[in-house]
């Protein structure tokens, strides 16, 4: 009898199989991806270069104060489904729920854009192949690399990370090196493409602030350090040491990146607005300049690697969600279901089978798909750090009321409650004027408003529906669970 409780036990049980080497580096790696490497350059033909370093500046110290409160709770209370889990312990249940399914949307359209991405990606390479084609071998590749193990998924990302941490640091290096005219063949160049026109502020006020968007979704994917933290060796050690490495990774990939593209390409070359083509990417036209040979078939293959690590963070992240909540008794019991090896293969399936609605790539075009899935995902990433936000702000609430003191925390945010409060009201007014030019125009663009908000009312909807049905209320302080079921094999 005792045998079978064994077993069964075991099968609901994740693995915390990822190591301080995984986490570091997907801490490192998280935010480089297309938001960097292409979508840059138009950021800086549409604000200038200061506006392109004004947005992602603010949204990045945004980030670090939210990774602060996550990385408080998480090394305090590690589990795989983090912020819904927090919300549904600190503030109420319902919120939680309404989290957690708006987390698994988010990152199951994200997979969906990622797909899509891919075959613009290989377009590059083979222009006559069937998109239908990638998108398939893409996902076949991410099924298999979250199926086999969290650990062969923490390896993965680790050299996906190495690939794009690396070709940063080159980046810059070449760069600053052509800044100073010590590589290139040119006189130094100090600030006059910085400056030149009406730079570094092009377009004023809303031009910085319709950068945003586009800054936050090249964020989305910090907040995986929380989902990682329930699958981690050591988590109240390692989950603060990554935390600790965000500040120098905004300032290192972003903003030393984007002051490198602005000094070196005047923010007036028609090149840096194409931002899906890698043959003008602002880190190909850099490299080229260098005397960098085959500098395209390079960064294409480099941002292949970040769409494969999206994709592959993003069936992660969604599909531990999706089990968390079965846990909680937030999703259909059959979620729970884990192979083998500890990997919630049902939650891993229905969340693939979603992203397989990026086929439609391969039949309304593939750049018109993906912008539309991007548009659509942007929403619901700002509404989970809305989500961390809170719940950190409720979390130390309860900590202390319940008579801890702050000394017991693994981990301490210092800018408590700086932080949260910061964080909470910079994501509540990027959704709300996210698409504000479609109220500005002769005509409402209904569709525009359609596809940037729409999220927002069905995260309204899931929300106050789960509350009607279930009666829930928010959690008195005194009566907060600090505790957690970890569900996890050591």
């Amino acid at each position: 009898m005792s045998t079978k409780k064994t077993s069964s036990s075991e099968q609901q049980s994740l693995n915390r199989g990822l190591k301080s080497r995984h986490i570091t580096m997907i801490s490192l790696g998280g935010t480089i991806g297309t938001g960097l490497l292409l979508a840059s350059g138009n950021s800086i033909a549409v604000a200038g270069p200061g506006g392109a370093i004004l947005a992602y500046g603010l949204i990045g110290i945004m980030v670090f104060f939210l990774m602060t409160s996550l990385g408080e709770m998480a090394a305090y209370m590690p589990v795989s489904g983090s912020f819904s889990t927090y919300a549904s312990k600190f503030i109420d249940p319902s919120l939680g729920f309404a989290l957690g399914w708006n987390y698994w949307y988010n990152w199951a359209i994200t997979i969906a854009a990622e797909v899509s991405a891919i075959s613009i990606v290989m377009k590059y390479w083979f222009p006559n192949m069937p998109s239908f084609i990638w998108s398939a071998a893409f996902l076949f590749v991410i099924f298999v690399l979250n199926y086999l193990s969290v650990n062969s998924y923490g390896e993965s990302e680790y050299w996906f990370a190495v690939i794009k941490v690396a070709t940063v640091i080159i980046f810059l290096i070449v760069s600053f090196l052509m800044i100073f005219g010590i590589l290139g063949g040119k006189a130094p160049i100090g600030f006059t493409n910085f400056f030149k026109g009406d730079a570094p502020f092009h377009g004023g006020f809303f031009a910085t602030f319709g950068i945003f968007l586009a800054a936050g979704f090249s964020f989305q994917g910090t907040e995986l350090l929380g989902i990682t933290a329930g699958e981690t060796k050591n988590p109240g050690e390692t989950i603060p040491k990554a935390v600790k490495q965000i500040f120098w990774r905004i300032l290192l990939f972003y903003i030393l990146a984007i002051l490198a593209i602005g000094l070196l390409i005047p923010y007036t070359d028609q090149r840096l607005a194409n931002s899906d083509d890698v043959t003008v990417s602002p880190f190909t036209l850099v490299f080229e300049n260098a005397g960098i040979a085959f500098a395209a078939s390079i960064m294409n293959a480099v941002i292949l690697t970040a769409i494969l690590s999206a994709g592959n963070s993003g069936l992660y992240a969604s599909s531990r969600t999706l089990w968390e909540l079965a846990m909680e008794g937030k999703a259909p019991k059959i979620f729970k279901r884990l192979n083998g090896r500890g990997v919630p293969i049902a939650a891993l399936i229905v969340t693939i089978l979603v992203a397989c609605l990026s086929f439609l790539a391969s039949l309304f075009g593939t750049g018109t798909v993906y912008t539309w899935l991007l548009n659509a995902s942007g929403m619901c990433g700002f509404i989970a750090w809305l989500g961390i936000a809170a719940s950190h702000y409720r979390f130390r609430k309860v900590f202390v009321a319940q008579g801890h003191d702050l000394s017991e925390l693994p981990y301490r945010s210092k800018f408590f409650p700086f932080g949260p409060i910061f964080a909470f009201v910079v994501c509540a007014f990027v959704i709300l004027g996210q698409n504000y030019t479609a109220f500005t125009g002769d005509h409402i663009d209904w569709n525009g408003i359609f596809v940037s908000y729409i999220g927002l009312p069905i995260f309204l909807i899931i929300w106050f529906g789960y509350k009607w049905k279930h009666k829930t209320k928010i959690i008195r302080l005194e009566d907060a669970d600090l505790t957690a079921k970890r569900h996890m094999k050591e």
